[in-house]
């Protein structure tokens, strides 16, 4: 297994476990020295599941893998009851 840096991801395309394509990882959020989140800047057809928001913040436990691309869960798809944190527009 081959351990990379957070420099190395950002920028990374995003696509969901079932091959959609959910965006592009802008940011990692840590908390006491571990990823706790990213920031994943939408893009595609998940725009619209997300109610105009150009970004939302995913938790680490929904990432599956981390490689050339991040393959996320698809339970990590917004919907009203995922407790997913919409970016307010001015932190964009």
């Amino acid at each position: 297994m081959r351990v990379k840096k957070i420099t190395e991801v950002l920028g990374s395309k995003v696509y969901t476990d079932s091959g959609e394509y959910f965006g592009e990882i802008e940011e990692a959020n840590l908390h006491e020295n571990k990823v706790d989140g990213w920031r994943i800047k939408v893009g595609g057809g998940v725009m619209s599941l997300i109610g105009g928001a150009k970004g939302v913040i995913i938790p680490h436990q929904f990432v599956k893998a981390i490689s050339d691309v991040f393959i996320i869960n698809k339970a990590a798809l917004p919907n009203p009851d995922s407790g997913l944190e919409e970016i307010p527009e001015d932190l964009i």
